[in-house]
């Protein structure tokens, strides 16, 4: 995949994700019934997720040499997303950093803005690296270890799907939101 489709599915996983969100009413945004991540804290979860992705993309190369170099040529997007489903399946969870806090309905226009603002500076970064820029820097991964910036990319694309995916598994159409949440109660 080169940047200018990196770039593009980069906008489409962030936009597909706001716009979900967006249309959730605010018990929507804030609950969530099984015990999980809410939709709220999965927005956060997002953000906290792209924004050392952003910070590493802003430094000059030179310090981000100090990840080493990359071993093996950047996996496509389809191995970094298999990569990353094995470790979900064997149990992986996310990272302390990266653990949201409980959010509230009154957050959802400021982390919405936040997401927002994360996207337009990861496409706009990715614009500023070349293709060989984007497969010779790595940078590590709290699970899936050292990974080259484009697979990082390709992560973060497949991450914002993974979560919208996971929300949209839990709105399910044959049954009203008071009734999944009445079966999960009682």
């Amino acid at each position: 995949m080169q940047q200018p489709e990196i770039q593009q599915l980069l906008d489409k996983s962030f936009t597909d994700f706001s716009e979900f969100i967006g249309g959730l009413s605010e018990h929507r945004f804030i609950v969530s019934p099984e015990g999980k991540w809410s939709a709220g804290q999965q927005l956060d979860h997002l953000i906290r997720s792209a924004k050392p992705v952003n910070k590493a993309m802003s430094m000059p190369r030179f310090f981000l040499r100090w990840f080493g170099k990359p071993s093996k040529p950047s996996r496509s997007f389809d191995e970094i997303r298999d990569a990353y489903r094995q470790l979900l399946k064997h149990g992986a969870t996310s990272t302390r950093p990266y653990v949201p806090p409980v959010t509230e309905a009154e957050q959802r226009h400021t982390l919405l803005k936040q997401f927002d603002q994360q996207k337009t500076k990861m496409i706009s970064l990715t614009g500023q690296w070349t293709e060989e820029e984007l497969d010779r820097y790595q940078l590590p991964h709290p699970l899936l270890g050292k990974l080259t910036t484009r697979e990082v990319l390709y992560f973060t694309i497949y991450h914002n799907y993974h979560h919208l995916h996971t929300l949209q598994l839990r709105e399910k159409p044959e049954q009203p939101w008071p009734s999944q949440l009445e079966r999960v109660l009682f």
